[in-house]
């Protein structure tokens, strides 16, 4: 099975992204199989790429219809994003613990190659 069937909701628009001693970002964020990506598609504006092996553990917090997810990363990154739609903050908080909290070999990317070939 390869993970990208096992996300819920791939993108989610109007995300924004608040890191500590750093501007906020708004923009779209799009789950893929590896990463987790966060683009605001406005010039001079940085993106976030991260890897779902980096994260260490999640937190979801509700407030009326927002969503948060607290990330907190391997390095230490500490990150939170604001999802507008409490279903799509918990499809995508389920679709990131699924991926980053899985040590089974068959989630981690080499083997995953490896088993969908075998399979054909």
């Amino acid at each position: 099975m390869e993970f990208a069937e096992l996300i819920k909701t791939p993108r989610a628009d109007g995300v924004v992204l608040h890191r500590p001693f750093m501007p906020n970002v708004e923009g779209t964020l799009c789950l893929t199989g590896h990463h987790l990506i966060l683009s605001s598609r406005q010039d001079n504006t940085e993106e976030l790429w991260l890897l779902h092996s980096n994260i260490d553990s999640i937190e979801k917090r509700f407030v009326g219809s927002l969503g948060s997810i607290i990330v907190k990363c391997k390095d230490l990154r500490v990150i939170q994003l604001d999802i507008p739609g409490m279903e799509e903050c918990l499809n995508i908080a389920s679709s990131i613990e699924v991926k980053s909290l899985n040590d089974a070999p068959e989630f981690f990317f080499p083997f995953s190659i490896l088993l969908q070939t075998l399979a054909r």
